[in-house]
């Protein structure tokens, strides 16, 4: 079984067919698919389901904190299952991919008090950009 079929199971999650779709597409690292993409993906496990429902269940999910809304730019907001590993993002300028990392160090650590401004820091989020490999050989 997967990790975030899982936690959600740990949760008590009504499982329902449509809900266990979204959740074995969401599966895996480096998975950061658009809604879009989801619905794709589930179609083809379960012809039946919905736009709305992947919507939804996309959005109970979020909401729970099993999988995060990640925003990159002005591009489609896409789902990264990894709610639970803190990491990173690094981010493809041309084609839009991302890849999860794990930096050494705090980045907390690194905004010296003078920029604080008072605000008790709870956490950060880092997006690395650059060029993928694929892009950059073409």
């Amino acid at each position: 079984m997967s990790d975030l079929l899982e936690r959600l199971r740990g949760r008590g999650w009504r499982m329902t067919a449509q809900r266990r779709v979204v959740a074995e597409v969401l599966d895996g690292d480096h998975v950061h698919l658009t809604a879009d993409e989801v619905h794709a993906r589930a179609v083809d496990k379960l012809p039946e389901i919905s736009r709305a429902t992947v919507y939804n269940t996309l959005g109970e999910l979020v909401t729970l904190g099993e999988v995060l809304e990640v925003s990159t730019d002005r591009r489609a907001k896409r789902y990264d299952p990894n709610a639970h590993r803190p990491h990173q993002h690094l981010v493809c300028a041309q084609c839009g991919t991302i890849r999860d990392v794990h930096p050494t160090g705090n980045p907390l650590s690194s905004l010296p008090d003078s920029e604080r401004f008072g605000f008790t820091i709870e956490g950060a989020d880092v997006t690395y950009r650059g060029t993928c490999p694929s892009c950059a050989g073409a």
